[in-house]
């Protein structure tokens, strides 16, 4: 049965958070506010926050930055996932993953038709492994964030989730380049 694991430790990680916005700032950035205080809450760490505009070159960049980064564990995107001209964020950041994490759309498009019905289908959410570095890319709507932290990824960035999690596999990410 899914579920915590009460016997197991708790393991932190260190999470980076980009919000894409051509018209936020991080003090009106409510979806980037949400996902820091349930990275916190979760006991996890916030290993940077970042507000960047909607720029494919720019956003590759900073989230390269962070795969880079040793002590960054996953990265989560806020933003530039639907359908118009200045969204981008798949297009950065898709090139870069190594593995796909294709249950996660599904799971994220599940959880959202229950709230938005068929409107979720206007979403490119987006999950994949670069590096050793889980990342995932979530609409910039506060309640599109809610449902993939609060549905998917609390639970998933969690060591103590039973029957399986991605923390626990997160050392084995990077073992075929250990063993080339």
């Amino acid at each position: 049965m899914a579920g915590i694991d009460a016997e197991r430790q708790f393991l932190p990680i260190r999470i980076a958070v980009l919000t894409m916005s051509d018209s936020r700032t991080l003090a009106d950035d409510t979806s980037g506010a949400y996902l820091e205080r349930s990275i916190g809450e979760a006991g996890h760490v916030l290993a940077d926050r970042k507000l960047v505009t909607d720029d494919k070159a720019l956003i590759r960049s900073i989230v390269e930055s962070w795969i880079d980064d040793a002590s960054i564990d996953c990265v989560i995107t806020t933003g530039g996932t639907g359908f118009t001209g200045r969204d981008v964020t798949p297009e950065a950041i898709k090139p870069l993953f190594e593995k796909e994490i294709e249950g996660f759309a599904i799971l994220f498009h599940m959880l959202s038709f229950q709230k938005v019905g068929t409107s979720t289908i206007q979403s490119r959410a987006c999950g994949g492994v670069s590096r050793g570095t889980y990342i995932f890319c979530l609409p910039g709507s506060t309640g599109a964030c809610k449902d993939a932290w609060d549905g998917i990824l609390k639970f998933q960035l969690d060591v103590r989730h039973r029957p399986c999690n991605f923390v626990e596999i997160l050392p084995r990410l990077e073992e075929h380049r250990r063993t080339a």
